[in-house]
């Protein structure tokens, strides 16, 4: 059975940047509070909110 080469890459020596700042990120957080409320896709963003800045560094 015949098999291909690996595919082989270099990175950028450069640090790679997050996807998000942690600035970002909070702020993110507050526009999902802010979008809480007592429907369905309010609470879910509510839920989302809290589990998200969970994971966010404390100040």
């Amino acid at each position: 059975m015949d098999t291909a080469e690996p595919v082989t890459g270099t990175y950028p020596p450069d640090d790679r940047q997050p996807l998000l700042t942690l600035h970002e990120a909070r702020r993110v957080v507050a526009l999902l509070l802010h979008f809480e409320d007592d429907t369905d896709e309010g609470r879910e963003a509510g839920q989302l909110a809290v589990d998200l800045a969970c994971r966010l560094p404390a100040e």
